[in-house]
């Protein structure tokens, strides 16, 4: 055996372009739920949420979840009555 054969890549090029395109589209996804989320976090003034959701990367799941479990739950105003 000699040392080439540990330098170079076990996998066909073909192979890394379906990866990359993988990826790119596995980063497009995230962003975009983590766009939404900080965004939402920011104008309900939710620091600490801010910093989770822009420190913790789960491809979107957690993103997903505070806008649509977590900022909800947040909303406690007291009802209106209207006469």
């Amino acid at each position: 055996m000699d040392w080439q054969s540990f330098v170079t890549p076990a996998t066909p090029p073909f192979f890394a372009g379906a990866v990359g395109l993988v990826l790119a589209v596995v980063v497009l996804w995230s962003l975009v739920w983590k766009g939404m989320a900080l965004w939402k976090s920011a104008q309900k003034g939710s620091k600490v949420w801010f910093v989770v959701l822009l420190l913790v990367n789960t491809v979107g799941i957690l993103d997903i979840l505070y806008l649509y479990v977590f900022s909800k739950k947040s909303n406690t105003s007291a009802p209106t009555t209207q006469m």
